[in-house]
């Protein structure tokens, strides 16, 4: 595996696709940010940090809006091979203000909204819809 974002994204949409009401990641630090800005956000239900033997996993409540997933796209923009950065007089709307972007700044991961009220560019590490 590569790319760890890309594949918690997938397994998250995956799991969406056949009603699954949770799906367990593997836990890093970088996966647990994330997951709690989509649980600020309101696109995952709840998040729990648990020890599956000798590993950590991330257990992950799916949400769904009138049998719809809440997660209706996710697009990995900053890839192993191609960082994307971006100012932060540069960041856009993700879906006309629908979707937001998760940014790693130097003060930590915020969405897109953020990062342009704190004046702070840095790293799109994904859209999510």
């Amino acid at each position: 595996m590569t790319d760890p974002i890309t594949d918690m994204l997938n397994q998250i949409r995956n799991a969406q696709a056949v009603k699954k009401t949770e799906v367990l990641i593997s836990f890093s630090k970088l996966k647990n940010e994330i997951t709690n800005i989509l649980l600020q956000e309101n696109f995952i239900g709840e998040v729990k940090k648990v020890a599956k033997r000798k590993n950590k996993v991330l257990k992950i409540a799916l949400k769904y809006n009138n049998d719809l997933p809440a997660i209706e796209g996710a697009k990995r923009v900053s890839k192993p091979g191609q960082r994307i950065y971006s100012k932060s007089s540069e960041l856009k709307k993700v879906r006309g203000g629908f979707g937001i972007s998760i940014i790693s700044t130097p003060k930590g991961l915020m969405t897109n909204v953020q990062a342009r009220k704190a004046k702070l560019g840095g790293e799109v590490i994904c859209e999510i819809w």
